[in-house]
C-alpha cells in the first residue's frame, strides 16, 4: 500500500496531464502525407508499358 500511495503523490506532483493524441498527431499527419505522396508516385506510373509499342510488332518477319 506504501508503493501505491507513493506512486500516487509522484504523479499528482508531476502534473503530467496532457492528452497523449494531442502530442502524436503531427506524426500522424506527416505519416498521412508520406503515404499520399508515395500513393500518387505509384499511380503516375500506371499504364507505363501501354505508351510503348509491343516487341513483336517491331521484330522482322525474317527471323
Amino acid at each position: 500500500m506504501q508503493f501505491a500511495s507513493a506512486a500516487l503523490s509522484v504523479v499528482a506532483e508531476t502534473g503530467g496531464h496532457e492528452s497523449v493524441a494531442l502530442e502524436t498527431l503531427p506524426y500522424g499527419i506527416v505519416a498521412l502525407a508520406v503515404f499520399a505522396v508515395a500513393g500518387m508516385v505509384v499511380a503516375s506510373y500506371r499504364h507505363v508499358a501501354n505508351r510503348h509499342a509491343d516487341p513483336a510488332e517491331h521484330a522482322d518477319s525474317s527471323h
